[in-house]
């Protein structure tokens, strides 16, 4: 067997061959990130400072609501609360800030 080579890239993955409830799960994972930097409370990546866009930060929990709705009936049950507990940590921070 030889030895990976550092020039080698490694193997993609073709999301599109992902199970359905797989993929929102995915999404989730990558607005649940998205919420809090537009929130303001991490740092985006290669940005400096953080920035506070309220608006896209609820069009994202909006959009996670949706998927984790469509997929708590999908899941197993500790994932299931996993992702309404994500939700409820996402709505109530969304809360806290828009009031200051």
């Amino acid at each position: 067997m030889e030895p990976e080579r550092d020039d080698e890239k490694p193997p993609t993955m073709d999301i599109t061959s992902l199970d359905t409830y797989v993929l929102l799960t995915l999404f989730v994972n990558i607005l649940t990130s998205q919420a809090w930097q537009h929130m303001g409370l991490r740092v985006k990546p290669g940005a400096e400072n953080v920035e506070q866009d309220l608006e896209r930060a609820r069009t994202a929990i909006d959009c996670i609501a949706f998927l984790v709705d469509k997929l708590t009936s999908h899941v197993q049950e500790s994932e299931a609360k996993r992702l309404k507990n994500l939700l409820a940590d996402l709505q109530i921070n969304f809360v806290r800030i828009s009031k200051n």
